[in-house]
Parts: structure tokens; sequence; C-alpha cells
């Protein structure tokens, strides 16, 4: 993992709103749409400015979050649906399977892109202890 942060300003002058630069995937270096090559996956690198996406780290925080979260939500719904109208099981099964899928990948990915994009923009990186001289 490289240690040394891009020298590049952290925040160009065209920085799109967090949330509007992780929804459309967009490079927090020079704004282009190149931060996931799949629906949560993300790219090795900028294809056009070359920052290279291996050295940040957003880990697995947002999918267990979003997944308790997006659970909890979508459990909630099905309660009210079974207690207003009484549908069969198989339509449970039919409505919230897709639904939770949907909303997990789609939360997942806007969430690792606005980490990511905050790990850049506030220079995030891991700690350092700095050897103290002591004092007699």
């Amino acid at each position: 993992m490289p240690d040394a942060m891009p020298s590049a300003d952290p925040a160009p002058a065209t920085t799109d709103p967090l949330l509007v630069a992780a929804v459309r995937g967009t490079c927090p270096q020079c704004g282009a749409a190149t931060l996931f090559v799949g629906p949560v996956r993300f790219a090795s690198s900028c294809r056009a400015c070359g920052l290279d996406y291996g050295q940040f780290n957003v880990g697995d925080g947002p999918a267990a979050f979003l997944t308790l979260i997006i659970g909890a939500v979508m459990v909630a719904m099905a309660l009210v649906l079974e207690l207003k109208v009484h549908p069969p099981l198989w339509l449970h099964i039919l409505l919230w399977t897709p639904l939770i899928i949907l909303a997990v990948i789609g939360c997942l990915r806007v969430a690792k892109g606005a980490l990511l994009t905050l790990e850049y923009r506030n220079k995030a990186r891991e700690g350092r202890l700095i050897a103290q001289e002591r004092k007699p």
C-alpha cells in the first residue's frame, strides 16, 4: 500500500457535494465517473487521472451497518404489510427478497463511494506514533 497521498489539491474547484459524488461514483481527484467497475467493486485506479484507489481503506464497515439498518426497515415494512393486508407467504418472498438486495447494493455503493471520497478530501491515513524525546 503506497505511503504517500497524491500531491494534487484534495479539494479541486469543481468538487461535487459528497452525496452527489458518491452516487455518481466520481473520482475524488479529477471528478471523472471512474470509481466503480461493478455494482460495489472499486476500480484499481482512475482511468482519467491515475489516482490509485488501493491506497484507501474503506473496509467492510458500511456493509455491516447497512445490512442491519436496511434489514430493520424492511422487516418493519413487511410487518406493516402483513398486519394491514395479510398477503400470502409467497408474495412476501417475491416482494421483499429483491427489494432487500437492491436496497443493500444501492446503499452500499453510495456509502463506499462517500467513505473513499471523505478519506481523500480529509487526507485520512493510518495513525503513526511519533517518538518523543525524554527530558531529564
